[in-house]
């Protein structure tokens, strides 16, 4: 056997990879909250397909929207390997909803995490300008153990009825990337942003980060949209959740619509899954 022949192709891998490049999955999951009035997609029907869904893909980093802390905990002591930050918009021990971020702990370790509030007054308890409800961002910053990549993954849910709010959500988030000194950064930039993308804060937003599902350098698949009401007749149409990135090369893009065993969804709104590519 001709030695040479068998290890050519693996150095030729070698040389093709880029030094210092490193791939990694990202997942926005909005899981619908907690309640009875759900019926057949009530929460405690569906949360085993849920978790069944995350096991499967398996992304590095997860950004969960609308978790009560019973559903936080749930999926906590159901993915093992997995580590997480995050607590309630209404503050740290409150009976509120939640935005964590899951990672992968077999492969980054968290450096440091934030938690401001959309508003007038970030750093308070606080509910801003025609918001229905509090809302919350979470900033993690985490670090690759092999590689010794520094990646930002920000996790938000903007208000479901104020324009107002998440005009200035959106603002509120240009503006913490510009004070943070974070424009030269490895960024990622999820959550259910309640905004069609001809909306003034997915517009606002694309000024200063890449739309994953825009990129040319990928191809978008599955479903347009990824609100979908829990309706399984009718064709989701509503774009509504979003990963941005900054200083990152997108690979490829996927709106999940995976059904449970019994057809029905597993949330009314579709995961967005992206890979991509930390090049520093």
């Amino acid at each position: 056997m001709n030695i040479f022949k068998c290890i050519l192709p693996l150095i030729l891998l070698i040389l093709i990879v880029p030094k210092g490049t490193s791939q990694t999955k990202i997942m926005s999951y909005n899981i619908r909250y907690d309640t009875p009035n759900d019926g057949e997609n009530w929460w405690d029907l569906r949360k085993d397909d849920v978790v069944e869904l995350l096991k499967y893909y398996r992304a590095d980093f997860v950004g969960i929207q609308e978790a009560m802390p019973n559903q936080f905990m749930y999926i906590a002591d159901k993915i093992d390997d997995y580590k997480h930050i995050g607590f309630g918009r209404d503050g740290e021990g409150t009976n509120s909803e939640a935005i964590p971020i899951f990672y992968n702990s077999d492969y980054y370790v968290l450096l440091r995490s934030n938690t401001f509030w959309l508003s007038e007054t970030p750093e308070k308890i606080s509910k801003g300008w025609d918001a229905a409800l509090n809302r919350i961002v979470l900033h993690g910053v985490f670090k690759n153990k092999k590689s010794n990549q520094i990646i930002h993954i920000i996790n938000t849910h903007f208000d479901h009825k104020g324009k107002v709010a998440r005009h200035k959500s959106a603002e509120l988030l240009v503006e913490y990337i510009r004070n943070n000194h974070l424009a030269n950064d490895n960024i990622v930039l999820m959550g259910d942003l309640n905004s069609l993308p001809t909306e003034s804060p997915i517009t606002l937003l694309e000024k200063e980060l890449t739309n994953s599902y825009k990129t040319k350098e990928s191809i978008a698949y599955g479903p347009i949209g990824t609100f979908n009401g829990f309706d399984i007749l009718n064709p989701a149409s509503r774009q509504i959740d979003y990963i941005f990135t900054k200083n990152i090369e997108i690979n490829n893009y996927r709106c999940v619509d995976d059904r449970r065993h019994n057809n029905l969804f597993p949330s009314d709104h579709f995961p967005v899954l992206v890979d991509i590519s930390i090049n520093n």
